[in-house]
């Protein structure tokens, strides 16, 4: 029999309770299918004491997350800690330099400190695998390294944040204000410690950054992604996009065009008929697209226990079967430093603004929208409220900067009665 293979798991939260449950429930069938024993030799975290919801008794205990990285007995470090520097960087980079293999759910370190982890793994002769790192449950890393490995990548987009998605579908299913839900979602337990990682855009715009690395082969820029949260969208802005036939979502999108790199993690309206429009609650979607494979929609569980612990332990297995891939899909010398592009690629938008409630008013819009080079597609008013009249456009494909060359423009007219919404409305 091979020998075992020896975990170190730093980090006993709800993933790495997780792990050792699999651990300690699945032994022979992670056995049977990787040729191999699986087991834990030492385990750490911030308190010895608490009830996991696992017997932890077995296992050595290091209060220190860097001791449990150099011990001897550990050939592959599980970091499961979080956080973009301290402990965990420390501790992974500890795991690298003495001969560790590592594995990690870290979006934030791999976000900033990607490149140089990968190319110190590489120089160690190990791996630093991070599938649960973006998207809980649903494979999408090994999608981009392994599966779709021969194709050209046209685009990367996707539902990467489930809060998100659970606050825009609940707003609309119960008619509840932004503000309603949040707290809803704060009680239930949805929201990050800081709820802004979540609503802000900042957790899905790490996993965006992370992919975007290996769909184009460049270095990690979660600096160079558009980010926009949620908090400014209402419940009007939901209704009257749904009665346009769209659904907003928070949604991620990168692509490469001849402007360079496009990243954004940005509110869009997409058809409500469309596999995204479709997503409810805390599920999340990706979609992948090439030119060999054409489309890929990918949607499952983003986060939790056993869907996350289930990619922490595809990447265990992977290791134990021997599999050797580089972090990104190929060596981080080859990594390319990252042009952003100077602007998105053209998109239809959606605007919602109140005009004033006389003769002329919307005629006065449509001509700062003409002379910014921007047609209208489709245009909706509806009932008076008090001396405003509420209005919806739809403009055909434009580019940003005119659209904001138009907004900038339209207080002049005098019609306006609050500051219009614009969101880009992303084509699937």
């Amino acid at each position: 029999m091979s020998d075992p293979l020896r975990l170190g798991i730093a980090g006993l939260g709800t993933v790495g309770a997780g792990v050792v449950k699999i651990v300690r429930q699945k032994a022979q069938l992670l056995q049977s299918r990787t040729g191999r024993p699986i087991e834990i030799t030492a385990v750490s975290a911030r308190t010895r004491g608490m009830d996991r919801g696992v017997p932890l008794d077995r296992y050595d205990w290091e209060d220190d997350p860097v001791a449990l990285a150099r011990r001897g007995d550990v050939d592959v470090f599980v970091e499961l800690m979080g956080g973009a520097d301290g402990p965990a960087k420390a501790a992974t980079e500890a795991a690298l330099e003495t001969g560790k293999d590592v594995v990690t759910a870290n979006k934030a370190m791999l976000a900033v400190h990607g490149k140089a982890l990968a190319g110190a793994a590489e120089a160690a002769g190990r791996v630093l695998r991070f599938e649960a790192a973006v998207a809980g449950g649903i494979p999408v890393v090994k999608a981009l390294t392994e599966g779709l490995a021969g194709n050209e990548i046209t685009r990367v987009m996707g539902v990467m944040n489930g809060t998100c998605n659970y606050i825009l579908t609940r707003m609309e299913s119960a008619g509840l204000t932004y503000e309603e839900v949040f707290e809803e979602a704060r009680a239930l337990g949805f929201l990050e410690a800081d709820p802004n990682l979540d609503v802000g855009g900042i957790d899905a715009g790490h996993k965006l950054s992370l992919l975007a690395s290996i769909a184009y082969g460049t270095e990690v820029a979660f600096d160079a992604v558009e980010l926009e949260g949620i908090g400014a969208i209402t419940i009007e802005d939901i209704r009257q996009a749904a009665d346009m036939g769209y659904r907003i979502k928070l949604l991620g999108v990168a692509q490469m065009t001849g402007r360079g790199l496009e990243q954004r993690m940005t509110p869009c309206l997409v058809p409500a008929d469309s596999a995204l429009g479709q997503l409810e609650g805390g599920t999340n979607m990706c979609v992948l697209e090439g030119d060999q494979v054409g489309q890929i929609v990918m949607r499952g569980a983003g986060a939790g226990e056993g869907p996350t612990a289930s990619a922490v332990m595809s990447d265990i297995i992977d290791i134990a079967r021997g599999t050797r891939i580089s972090t990104f899909g190929r060596p981080a010398a080859e990594l390319k430093p990252v042009t952003p592009a100077t602007s998105a690629t053209p998109a239809p938008y959606y605007l919602r603004m109140k005009l004033a409630d006389k003769p002329g008013a919307l005629a006065k819009i449509a001509t700062v929208l003409g002379e910014s080079g921007i047609s209208i597609d489709r245009m909706r008013q509806y009932s008076h409220v008090a001396s405003e009249a509420p209005v919806l456009i739809v403009t055909h494909k434009t580019s940003r900067p005119a659209l904001d060359a138009a907004l900038a423009a339209m207080p002049a007219t005098g019609v306006l009665g609050d500051t219009p919404v614009a969101l880009r409305i992303e084509q699937i």
